[in-house]
């Protein structure tokens, strides 16, 4: 009876201890988009528990868990309209789901060879999907202060990335339009703050690996910043 009593006992501490050891941070990850973080009580920079990424309509574009600041299990990505996007293992380093893009989507791909009927060609693809894994290439940029006076109605951005055979980030530019004339390019750097930023599954062509670039058509925000 005293075992079972200092089990049950133990059990209601570990609960209890573990129910105090993460809590909920926010922050706000663009003008579109907040980030709901379980992080460790004793020392929130570490990321433990679940993920969620809200827009301001409160709609999930990401979902998921981190174990020690990195991760983990499978994550789940939708578009701002709540459409599954992708399902991605992080465990398992695994695409699970994939949408098709259809004639709406602001990503355009293109390799550097004429294509016949017969070539068989599968599109580079980013852990995080067709919406949200594209943020941070878009928080990196911001219209430098001459270019703020721009007509945002008249103007549009276009992220260019080059994805190389291997899968990662080879180059990487933002080419800003305005009005019917103006178009200004934008050297970027490839390195990213966060090393998952330069990875992608490359494109393939007859299945083998080739390079792609992919254009992500995106507008541009009062503040400079640019969103999808």
């Amino acid at each position: 009876m005293k075992i079972i009593t200092l089990f049950t006992a133990l059990l209601f501490y570990l609960n209890a201890g573990f129910a105090q050891e993460t809590v909920i941070r926010k922050h706000r990850l663009t003008d579109q988009i907040t980030e709901r973080i379980s992080v460790l009580k004793s020392d929130k920079s570490t990321r433990q528990g679940l993920y969620q990424a809200v827009t301001e309509k409160n709609i999930a574009v990401a979902s998921g868990s981190f174990d020690q600041d990195k991760k983990t299990g499978v994550w789940h990505f939708y578009d701002p309209q709540g459409r599954l996007l992708q399902n991605y293992d992080y465990t398992k380093k695994a695409l699970l789901f994939e949408a098709v893009e259809d004639t709406t989507s602001n990503l355009r791909y293109f390799v550097d060879k004429a294509l016949t009927d017969s070539d068989r060609t599968a599109k580079p693809v980013k852990a995080g999907g067709q919406y949200f894994g594209y943020i941070p290439y878009l928080k990196v940029f911001k219209l430098p202060e001459d270019l703020m006076g721009i007509s945002r109605t008249a103007s549009y951005a276009i992220i260019e990335l080059l994805v190389s055979p291997g899968g990662r980030l080879a180059d990487f530019k933002v080419h800003i339009f305005s009005g019917l004339t103006y178009h200004r390019v934008f050297k970027m750097s490839t390195d990213m703050p966060n090393e998952e930023d330069k990875i992608f599954i490359p494109a393939t062509l007859n299945g083998e690996p080739i390079g792609c670039r992919i254009m992500i058509r995106c507008y541009i925000d009062n503040n400079g910043g640019l969103e999808i």
